[in-house]
């Protein structure tokens, strides 16, 4: 749920000790209810206004409880200024607002940070006291999903059992199974869904395995590249309606869809992230073509209800998003599953998943790679490229094509 809070508090104590920017203060003034009198710095905004200064607006408006008549004014001067009337109509704001040219305004990364330390003061550390922050993303695009930072909480070096012990699972129960080396391990959805993260040790590869609940995405990470190692939390933001994780090393924020990160002090880095491959398939086919698997206990440390689809039912029964995002390609609904390829070098393939159970043996050529794909009862597939495995995962399509609207899709 979303947490309202009132103009004293985005102004509050608990940031006194840090100086304000002066937008904050600027769109506080327009806000408050004194008495009206001339005020150089809102005269100069309005003299030099830009259409893409409007988020800024929106964003505080947002925050502010819905009872709170500072809501108003400040709807009334974005209005004013911007010659648009959607009223409270925050998804045609946002259309409207990612169809202009980004321009943002200059401290625009320390507003939001100043705003979103309201909701936890962690939050913060991911926008710095800097307006030269790197960004691979539009700011603008960029939101709180709802929780604090790590309000999902990770599983970490989560305990794990023998097939034969894990009793709680049923046939049909959905895993998403990771191979790395020698050892095979299963991260039932049941779990992995109230944690979105799995930081663990597999074949002594340190593994971030994400999951992307919104985005219908499980990557496993391998949480070490050119600069180091990494060890990744979620923030609690979420880019284009896809999870954003963050490295305690540095507070980047990464793209858990694209393995790289897009704001902070590592976001033109070049660093992308190595990633294994995954499957997702029910237990029994698991377990039968890897009988010597260790799988997640239901014993992680934390109390909630793990039982099948219980996580997330109420999302994953319809093709509403609980998100806006900048684009929509109707050749599939939002949710259905593709499979997705990146291959090096050339554009993205996504297949439809609905396709390859129809075509459990198929083949196809892409940009002069010859790729075999093979889909078994439960729906784990296994890639090769030229004659060779490669690395593959699933993700709702929406997710995909925001991201990575050049790809090739096969439906």
């Amino acid at each position: 749920m979303r947490r309202r809070v009132a103009i004293p508090l985005l102004l509050g104590p608990s940031l006194a000790a840090q100086p304000t920017p002066p937008s904050l203060e600027i769109f506080s003034q327009i806000a408050s209810d004194e008495p009206k009198v001339f005020n150089p710095a809102m005269a100069a905004l309005t003299r030099q206004w830009k259409n893409s200064y409007a988020i800024m607006l929106l964003e505080m408006l947002t925050m502010l409880a819905a009872d709170d008549p500072a809501r108003a004014r400040l709807l009334r001067f974005l209005e004013l200024r911007t010659g648009q009337s959607f009223g409270l109509k925050l998804h045609d704001w946002h259309r409207w607002i990612w169809a202009q040219p980004y321009d943002p305004h200059p401290d625009y990364s320390i507003f939001k940070g100043f705003l979103y330390a309201n909701l936890d003061p962690r939050m913060q550390s991911f926008f710095p006291s800097n307006r030269l922050t790197p960004s691979r993303v539009r700011l603008d695009q960029v939101e709180w999903g709802g929780v604090r930072v790590n309000g999902i909480p990770p599983l970490i070096n989560p305990k794990t059992i023998p097939a034969s012990e894990a009793t709680y699972l049923k046939d049909n129960h959905i895993v998403f199974g990771l191979t790395i080396g020698n050892q095979h391990r299963a991260y039932p959805k049941r779990i992995l869904a109230w944690h979105e993260m799995a930081l663990d040790l597999v074949d002594g590869q340190n593994i971030c395995l994400v999951y992307c609940t919104l985005c219908g995405t499980v990557i496993p990470y391998i949480a070490k590249s050119t600069s180091g190692s990494h060890t990744f939390g979620t923030s609690g933001l979420l880019y284009e309606s896809s999870k954003l994780m963050f490295d305690e090393e540095t507070k980047s924020l990464w793209s858990t869809l694209q393995g790289q990160p897009v704001i902070g002090p590592l976001a033109n880095s070049g660093i992308q992230l190595d990633f294994a491959n995954v499957v997702t398939t029910n237990w029994v086919e698991w377990r039968t073509l890897h009988p010597d698997t260790t799988v997640l206990s239901l014993n992680t440390g934390h109390s909630r209800d793990y039982g099948e689809g219980v996580a997330y039912r109420s999302y994953f029964a319809t093709d509403e998003l609980m998100f806006q995002i900048s684009r929509h390609d109707k050749r599939l609904s939002n949710k259905d599953e593709v499979l997705v390829l990146r291959l090096p070098g050339r554009s993205p393939l996504a297949i439809s998943m609905a396709y390859l159970r129809k075509h459990p043996k198929f083949e196809t050529t892409h940009s002069g790679l010859s790729i075999s794909i093979d889909t078994n009862r439960g729906g784990a597939t296994s890639v090769t490229v030229d004659g060779k495995p490669f690395p593959a995962h699933r993700s709702f399509w929406f997710a995909w094509h925001t991201q990575f609207p050049e790809s090739t899709l096969i439906r």
